[in-house]
């Protein structure tokens, strides 16, 4: 199962944006290409500085996340985009603040 940092002895899963943190890491151990692997990948240099274990992260993840999330909703999928880069980039720094 996907990794959490052993550096972190607190509830990580009270961090902004852990659900998708925890899936990612899970999704990408296991091979799956979805949202939450492309997010981890995109954010995999960040993550690994922090400790996290991020196994086989996926190439092109920006690009391949929003063909993704163009094909769910193709409207909407800049703005969802942006709000799941977001979260990551919350959950990156609170995990900075507790490590």
């Amino acid at each position: 199962m996907g990794e959490l940092s052993p550096l972190y002895t607190g509830r990580m899963e009270e961090l902004p944006g852990a659900d998708l943190v925890q899936t990612g890491l899970r999704d990408l151990e296991a091979g799956v290409e979805s949202a939450s692997a492309l997010l981890v990948s995109i954010g995999a240099p960040r993550l690994r500085r922090l400790g996290f274990v991020v196994e086989n992260p996926l190439p092109t993840p920006e690009h391949r996340l929003y063909l993704l999330l163009a094909e769910e909703d193709p409207r909407g999928a800049h703005s969802r985009y942006n709000a799941l880069i977001r979260r990551l980039v919350s959950f990156e720094r609170a995990a900075e603040c507790v490590l």
